[in-house]
């Protein structure tokens, strides 16, 4: 008897255990009920115990390491608020809050507008139409509201992971919304699509689109009976593949199989309330971590198959992707086109900070870091670039030329890259994911009279024990070739920077803002930066903190991404947003500021 009851004692530990790791690892796949069950389960009561991360650094590593933060005057914060998240309350009622938060940023001569994984906001911006920054003017709404009365699967349904932008070489907003889930299946939608083919041209998803632009919706305000937004919103897509636990990836099943999409909103003018011309775009695969970029020919929107191997032989696979962006700031006809890229880490393209523009013509750059998580390939020594040329009038021509390999220093990914359990945290076992395999949002474009810079940043092991973030500053020469100008690895002290985003200011400054955090002290968010003056691969400014955290957030996932943006007032103001916990809550709440690094005049 007590045998049996020493196996039953025994079976039920290994079940105990085998249950939080599959919850562990099934917290990636968004929307799911295990992840609900997972924020529930944290805040009722204390994770399973995990282990802590290896921290090694390749040799080579420290050479490029900054061992203390800089001294010079730090940043100036020229403004600060909360975003969405716990403890936002707008027009529209408070925030449903869902992990992770895919915060993403964008700012315009009057306005600020934020979206958190399904859920936007509109904010003021002070100057010339408000005298205050920060005060809600729309949200927390779905983000598909700026697709209401578009009809099809941009309006009916509601995404994470979409992203915003100002195009301030125009003055208009974009916001790019993709779809998780198949439609059903209709005649027009796109075959499969491999690599090694010519470009694809999408199929537009709504017929006449994107017909006569149309003002944001409003929704009414709650009403005091209306319930609060749940913890968890509902959200479809970035699940597992089927048969495969965790990772965000493509949805099968049986039958016929309707197309993904991607949903793009482009603004007539600087009025974040529109009206709006709206596009969609049907994809066979699914389109999982866009990052738009705006480029002169086109908005560059990569985006990824799966976080899963595709096939005993493909192990990553990923969408390299512009739409016609002439022709949609006039409001026209305009098409999407796509070339594959297998084997290859996650994309992004250069983003143009400020006005000066690149020449004529010239191919968009877009970058990957080496190292594959997937085969267990956690260092690497280069960069991969590629140039990527698209024509509109003969899609056949479009091409993208790469990669090429950018030698760096070493690097290794940060806890081995992506959903691992990382930075510690004060009082728990409980470790935030660092996304330690890719360069992050992002790849910013800078030109400075004669000279082209490009912008990078991601998540590393620290000789010291901790993360940090590397940064590189690129050059293009005159024939387009790109190499290293400067870099770094800001900060190897033990602590953890992470998880960052990157800008130029019109002066050549840089400015980053990064995740902070590691015991004793709760993730939180901080800002660094360096003068174009400066000695080269060092953040001389002192850090300025944005926000302290001061609770244990009781999710792996953490943030996903970050996202810096440049005010097109001044083109000297640098905004940034990241996530915080609020004591006592358990989940996040953003923060939002602005920044403006020392001498920076506004144009």
């Amino acid at each position: 008897m007590r045998l049996c009851r020493m196996l039953r004692m025994l079976e039920a530990v290994v079940l105990a255990l085998v249950f939080a790791l599959t919850l562990d690892i099934a917290s990636h796949a968004l929307g799911s009920p295990t992840e609900d069950a997972i924020l529930a389960q944290g805040q009722q009561g204390t994770p399973a115990p995990i282990t802590p991360p290896v921290i090694t650094a390749p040799p080579g590593a420290a050479t490029v390491e900054q061992k203390a933060p800089g001294t010079k005057p730090a940043a100036t914060l020229v403004a600060s608020f909360d975003g969405l998240g716990v403890g936002f309350d707008g027009p529209q009622g408070a925030s449903a809050v869902r992990n992770p938060s895919d915060n993403s940023l964008a700012v315009g001569p009057n306005h600020i507008v934020q979206i958190v994984n399904t859920r936007m906001a509109i904010f003021t911006k002070k100057g010339k139409q408000f005298d205050t920054t920060g005060k809600a003017l729309y949200g927390s709404v779905n983000t598909n509201n700026v697709f209401k009365g578009f009809g099809g699967t941009c309006e009916e349904r509601n995404n994470g992971d979409a992203v915003v932008r100002y195009d301030q070489l125009a003055d208009r907003w974009l916001i790019v919304m993709p779809i998780f889930g198949r439609a059903p299946a209709r005649p027009d939608q796109p075959g499969e699509w491999k690599a090694g083919e010519p470009a694809h041209v999408s199929p537009p998803g709504r017929p006449g689109q994107p017909g006569r632009a149309a003002e944001l919706f409003r929704p009414p305000p709650p009403s005091p009976s209306s319930p609060a937004p749940a913890g968890a919103e509902a959200q479809r897509g970035r699940g597992g593949q089927s048969g495969q636990p965790g990772g965000r990836g493509r949805e099968e099943g049986v039958g016929p199989q309707g197309p993904y999409g991607m949903c793009y909103a482009v603004s007539v003018g600087p009025d974040p309330f529109g009206p709006y011309y709206r596009y969609e775009f049907l994809r066979p695969l699914f389109p999982d971590y866009p990052r738009p970029a705006i480029w002169l020919d086109g908005y560059y929107i990569p985006s990824s198959t799966s976080d899963n191997p595709i096939s005993d032989t493909i192990t990553t696979q990923k969408c390299a992707c512009v739409a016609d962006r002439a022709k949609m700031l006039k409001g026209e006809p305009a098409s999407e086109q796509c070339i594959i890229i297998n084997d290859v880490n996650f994309l992004n393209n250069a983003d143009i900070d400020g006005k000066g523009l690149p020449p004529n013509g010239a191919p968009n750059v877009m970058m990957a870091a080496g190292g594959t998580q997937l085969k267990k390939i956690f260092e690497d020594s280069v960069i991969n670039v590629w140039q990527f040329h698209v024509d509109w009038k003969n899609p056949a021509s479009t091409k993208i030329i790469g990669p090429e390999k950018i030698a760096v220093a070493p690097y290794h990914y940060l806890c081995d890259g992506q959903l691992t359990n990382c930075v510690p945290q004060p009082g728990t076992d409980r470790r935030l994911d660092a996304q330690g395999d890719k360069i992050m949002a992002r790849l910013v474009y800078r030109r400075i009279g004669n000279h082209e810079s490009l912008v990078a940043v991601h998540s590393i092991n620290t000789t010291a024990g901790g993360g940090g973030v590397r940064w590189y500053e690129f050059r293009i020469d005159k024939g387009r070739k790109v190499s290293v100008y400067q870099q770094g690895t800001f900060v190897s002290d033990g602590l953890y920077r992470w998880m960052a985003s990157p800008a130029m200011d019109h002066q050549g400054n840089i400015g980053i803002g990064y995740s902070f955090g590691g015991s004793p002290h709760f993730a939180g968010q901080r800002f660094a930066g360096r003068l174009a003056s400066d000695p080269p691969g060092q953040l001389t400014l002192r850090e300025t903190v944005l926000v302290e955290g001061e609770g244990v957030q009781n999710a792996i996932r953490w943030e996903d991404y970050t996202q810096t943006a440049v005010d097109p007032t001044d083109d000297c103001t640098i905004w940034y947003v990241g996530d915080y916990i609020k004591k006592d809550t358990g989940t996040y709440s953003s923060k939002i500021g602005a920044f403006r690094l020392p001498g920076c005049q506004g144009r």
